[in-house]
């Protein structure tokens, strides 16, 4: 009987479900938003748990409970599924996969970059080397796995693949290859089989999107040294804007919003365009851009038509833009951090997460930078999107998977 009593007394102490998901990059629409947590911010985040789970930038991912971590041990690539409210190991997936790191890129360390995307039931990762493969969420099976080393002399970009894949029904889609040659791929999910491919150019380290604009379905993505759009049906270049990159490093995100693109080319601000149709052609024309804000690694959000976003001028500021004029309506103080991953919740607040491990809480209605709770939440460097489940943040550091409980 007591033990009964105590196991009872337990169970109402540990939260017993999550009230999101958050299946890909930035989140569950890919956008960055993400339902507010229900409870006030405390003084203090309580940790629940945390993991030793390796070295690595990608992003946990969360679906049905359950958490699954992409990272490196050793020189294995591993792929972890954990229970999202203890952080037991449910199962675990290890491939060997040799890295030598491009000498400017050791201090990010030789884990995997790319956020694994899941759906229906499959989960898909992408390593540092450019492995692609599928495992079943259930059970850890590896159902399939691509290497590309025969059709391309390199199989990852010059400091690592960091494009994380996106899902459109029955197709998952890649850009596979490296430096100079690759070719963004669309392969069955069951199977692996490949459906179409796109050869224009070499992979960027920014992650695609799906709009439909200009009356046309279609992928939107940075590549080496282009921004694209192709179409979904059959991988072919509907119109392309230069982009070339002092280092070829295209790293941000393209956002959609009414009907435009907002684009950060490296060096050169934040650009909106506009697709217009000419003929049989997609023609892209420019609506304002911004040079007060320079975009490196951080992808902005959208918050009803104003842009938040992380600069890389003065060594990190955050700023706040109007997206239909690019007038810029804030800017924060500088010293910032190298990098910052943004979160919506709810429309009502932005979460921030620095390279430096804070955590910060910013109000949306806020007229300037004016944080209202800042916290501390490693004590390593923080790469990875902070996830929000519910009243649950996940931080994934250099090494280590915790869990923090809102209120």
């Amino acid at each position: 009987m007591w033990f009964r009593t105590l196991a009872f007394i337990v169970a109402l102490t540990i939260p017993t479900a999550l009230d999101s998901d958050w299946p890909q990059w930035r989140g569950p629409t890919r956008d960055g938003h993400v339902a507010a947590p229900s409870s006030a911010w405390p003084k203090t985040l309580k940790q629940d748990w945390q993991v030793k789970v390796g070295v690595g930038h990608a992003t946990p991912v969360v679906v049905d409970g359950k958490i699954f971590v992409f990272a490196r041990q050793d020189e294995q690539e591993v792929l972890l599924c954990l229970d999202a409210i203890t952080g037991k190991e449910l199962w675990r997936s290890a491939q060997p996969i040799a890295y030598t790191m491009n000498e400017a890129a050791v201090g990010h360390g030789k884990g995997p970059k790319s956020t694994p995307v899941v759906s229906k039931g499959n989960i898909f990762t992408f390593g540092i080397s450019g492995v692609l493969s599928c495992h079943d969420t259930s059970t850890g099976k590896l159902k399939w796995r691509k290497e590309f080393g025969k059709q391309y002399p390199q199989t990852s970009p010059l400091y690592g693949t960091a494009m994380s894949p996106i899902v459109d029904g029955d197709l998952l889609i890649a850009h596979v290859g490296g430096q100079d040659k690759g070719a963004l791929t669309a392969l069955e999910t069951e199977t692996g089989a490949v459906k179409w491919t796109n050869d224009f150019d070499g992979p960027a380290y920014a992650s695609p999107i799906i709009v439909t604009l200009a009356g046309v379905r279609q992928l939107v993505t940075f590549t080496q040294k282009n921004v694209v759009g192709v179409e979904l049906t059959n991988g072919k270049l509907l119109w392309n804007i230069p982009a070339k990159s002092e280092y070829d490093t295209n790293s941000v995100t393209v956002l959609s919003y009414k009907d435009m693109l907002i684009i950060a080319k490296e060096a050169q601000g934040l650009t909106a365009i506009r697709l217009e149709k000419t003929g049989d052609k997609i023609v892209p024309q420019e609506v304002w851009n911004n040079k007060g804000n320079m975009l490196y690694l951080s992808t902005p959000v959208l918050e009803g038509n104003v842009l938040f976003g992380f600069s890389n001028l003065k060594k990190g500021q955050f700023f706040a833009v109007d997206a239909d004029t690019g007038k810029t309506l804030w800017q924060g103080p500088g010293r910032a951090g190298e990098n910052a991953a943004i979160v919506d919740l709810g429309g009502k607040e932005l979460l921030l997460l620095t390279n430096e491990a804070k955590l910060i809480v910013q109000p949306i209605s806020a007229k300037s930078y004016a944080p209202s709770v800042e916290y501390t939440v490693a004590d390593s460097e923080t790469w990875a999107h902070p996830v929000v489940i519910g009243n649950r943040i996940l931080i994934k550091d250099q090494t280590t998977l915790k869990s923090f409980a809102i209120g």
